[in-house]
């Protein structure tokens, strides 16, 4: 990815759970059984890469739960962090700094970034101005970890990785973003191919019950447990093709909710799909929390993810 000259680099003192490299993925590849991936929460790695003035599509730093202990070796740099993240930066002179999300920062030399964890939610962003010198696979940095493709051959970042920054060739002023996470009771879905599969009383359950979210979660899917919803045609179904956020009812009759490393081709039955308007906020529901459905049109699902992008977009030019 060279674009330009590597002057610092920061050291893994501490991985944390879950973190890769992302990007906003890699697409038309599905026909191989190559999915999406790129990052879990787009709206948050836009607002990071914003934040330190990278192009939109720069790889980030994507971190779960708990992020990474990094220290800067080299130049100053600046960088942001976005999500719901609890943070701080420890100054080589010992001076310790809370952290804010969106917000930018310097990072000297020997100062180190500790990511503590998120809180109430799932999934956070590290962006750095001037962005990772990381490999490209298939035109996208966007790791999977199950399918051993992107950045870092494939693999989560591990203590010791030496991550090495691009030099930036802007001036940056330092940010700060007015901006909150805010939750959806609902997640709003459309019905998916397969839904007269599914028995009248599995159809009020699904669209009327709340489901609780698993501990079998991750960037794969997310495994609901819940009042079953039966199926009175057919458990199993050939073979077909999945996409991101489509909801599958095994014979168990517990809904799995495709991520954005799932499988490309599956065999449960769909019930419903969830809108792409409200996938960031899916994502970021924790295991114990608890998700209600509602159904919408697609015309609904189309107006509402176009309000979504241009909500978007002016949160952007709020930092530009």
């Amino acid at each position: 990815m060279r674009i330009g000259m590597i002057k610092s680099n920061l050291e893994v003192l501490r991985a944390g759970i879950n973190t890769t490299y992302q990007d906003l993925g890699r697409s038309n590849l599905y026909q191989i059984g190559i999915p999406f991936s790129g990052a879990m929460d787009n709206r948050n790695y836009l607002l990071a890469n914003n934040l330190v003035s990278n192009k939109k599509n720069t790889p980030v730093i994507e971190f779960a739960y708990q992020g990474p202990l990094l220290k800067l070796n080299g130049e100053k740099i600046c960088l942001a962090i976005t999500g719901n993240v609890n943070f701080n930066i420890l100054k080589k002179n010992l001076k310790v700094e809370k952290g804010n999300c969106y917000q930018t920062y310097y990072l000297e030399d020997g100062d180190q970034i500790d990511i503590l964890s998120t809180n109430k939610s799932v999934y956070g962003y590290l962006a750095v101005s001037g962005g990772f010198d990381v490999e490209l696979f298939w035109n996208s940095s966007s790791t999977n970890t199950k399918a051993k493709i992107g950045a870092n051959n494939g693999e989560k970042i591990k203590k010791g990785n030496l991550i090495q920054i691009l030099k930036s060739q802007k001036i940056h002023q330092l940010k700060k973003l007015n901006y909150f996470n805010t939750k959806i009771e609902q997640i709003r879905i459309i019905k998916g191919t397969n839904y007269d599969y599914f028995s009248e009383d599995g159809k009020k359950i699904f669209l009327e019950k709340k489901f609780t979210v698993s501990k079998l979660t991750d960037r794969m899917g997310m495994r609901l447990e819940g009042p079953k919803i039966e199926n009175v045609v057919d458990t199993n179904i050939r073979s077909e093709g999945l996409i991101k956020g489509v909801i599958q009812v095994p014979a168990d009759g517990n809904p799995i909710i495709m991520l954005s490393d799932h499988g490309t081709i599956g065999g449960y039955p769909k019930i419903g799909v969830v809108i792409s308007a409200d996938y960031d906020k899916l994502v970021q529901f924790q295991p114990g929390s608890k998700i209600k459905f509602k159904e919408v049109s697609l015309f609904e699902a189309e107006n509402l993810y176009k309000i979504y992008s241009m909500e978007t977009q002016n949160i952007l030019n709020q930092i530009s």
